[in-house]
């Protein structure tokens, strides 16, 4: 049974040699170890060229280990083919060079004191002798603070302002004839009907053309309105200028 330093390592050893990746437990960046070849394997049956291109020095993988893949084989090593039944004499090598790969691997890994976790440089705050998690780097940390306070600031101060006063309202134009949209110029683009506002005869205020009634006064649109005599306050007619009781003339 391997028993390793750290339980966040996977096992990349074929029937063909050895090899092994520890894991950082924070960020999941691993740690490859040098290629050591099985005496078992080369004295049966020879390494039949699959040294070539083999990745023999120990390497710095980047990226998390959930994109690595678990048992998936990056390029530039041999371990291609796993086999179940090994012999008694290559599971003596496996351990041996178990212990090799350890000691290798924990040169590039630090124990967190507080946690217990076994991270890398990138995790490992050397000052205080703890991981990231458990004593944030001072610089690193203020950085982030005032990044995100930056934002927060910025998010209040864009509630705040105002980037629209316009009205919520309908831009669309009705043909009073025909029923469809006119568009936005002087006649409707389907009949070609006027468009123009109609002002109402009591108040003078401007109403569409379809309004029977003044949306200001509440005076009938499609009636003519009518006038007061100022000399005498008599009635007078639409249209006519003039007081017919007392001749004053009517604006």
């Amino acid at each position: 049974m391997l028993k390793s330093f750290t339980r966040n390592y996977e096992d990349n050893s074929t029937e063909a040699g050895f090899q092994f990746t520890f894991y950082c437990d924070i960020c999941h960046d691993g740690y490859k170890t040098s290629f050591i070849e099985a005496e078992t394997y080369k004295k049966q049956k020879g390494l039949k060229n699959l040294t070539r291109g083999a990745g023999v020095l120990g390497s710095l993988l980047g990226g998390r280990a959930s994109n690595l893949g678990w048992g998936i084989q990056r390029g530039g090593d041999i371990l291609s083919e796993r086999f179940e039944n090994r012999s008694p004499e290559w599971m003596k090598e496996h351990e041996m060079a178990f212990e090799l790969a350890q000691n290798e691997a924990q040169q590039h890994f630090h124990r967190c004191h507080s946690c217990q976790k076994w991270v890398c440089d990138a995790d490992y705050n050397e000052d205080e002798g703890l991981c990231i998690e458990c004593a944030p780097r001072q610089e690193v940390y203020v950085a982030k603070a005032r990044a995100e306070a930056m934002k927060r600031n910025i998010d209040e101060k864009a509630e705040q302002s105002t980037v629209w006063s316009g009205e919520i309202e309908s831009k669309t134009t009705i043909c009073p004839v025909c029923g469809k949209p006119a568009g936005n110029g002087k006649f409707c683009n389907n009949c070609g009907a006027s468009l123009a506002l109609k002002k109402c005869p009591a108040c003078g205020k401007e109403n569409a053309q379809s309004v029977k009634f003044c949306n200001y006064c509440g005076a009938s649109m499609t009636e003519p309105a009518e006038k007061i005599c100022p000399g005498c306050g008599a009635k007078i007619a639409a249209g006519k200028r003039f007081c017919g009781e007392c001749g004053t003339k009517v604006e």
